[in-house]
């Protein structure tokens, strides 16, 4: 049995970028980048950024590239596709990419201006500090855990 499936939580680092095929199909490119946080050996703090090149067809795409911008949370679930074509200069050029399969948009940021989504809402008794409410987080301890004392 084979298995080529990807699923990502990240950040786009720049807007999509829409396109239409030959066969009039529409394709957005954008890419997203994921961090890991880890402690090494000496309990130092250390940080890791992947970037992630993202690719999406048909109605997908034109959702994406009107509702996703720079900065915006997003879900990526999908496949692993390498591509390969002779460049300009006559190299050989690779590129890895995720084809997107489904998108799901992460949480708003409001960033002091309000949404388009927000303003037809009423604004009674809402206070600036309200930012977030209905949006679920989950609080994480800042505990370290150890290894060895975990049970099993």
């Amino acid at each position: 049995m084979n298995l080529n499936k990807v699923l990502l939580i990240g950040n786009l680092t720049r807007d999509p970028e829409l396109r239409s095929l030959p066969s009039g199909a529409q394709v957005a490119s954008f890419s997203v980048a994921t961090n890991r946080v880890w402690k090494d050996q000496s309990g130092q703090k250390k940080d890791d950024t992947q970037f992630h090149n993202i690719v999406v067809f048909g109605k997908q795409a034109e959702i994406v590239a009107q509702y996703l911008k720079k900065g915006s949370s997003a879900l990526i679930e999908g496949r692993i596709q390498n591509r390969s074509w002779d460049g300009p200069d006559g190299n050989k050029r690779y590129r890895t990419e995720i084809v997107a399969e489904r998108v799901q948009f992460g949480p708003r940021r409001n960033d002091g201006q309000a949404s388009s989504a927000s303003q037809g809402q009423g604004a009674e008794g809402h206070e600036e500090g309200s930012k977030n409410e209905g949006v679920d987080t989950i609080e994480y301890p800042e505990d370290d855990i150890n290894p060895d004392e975990i049970p099993f």
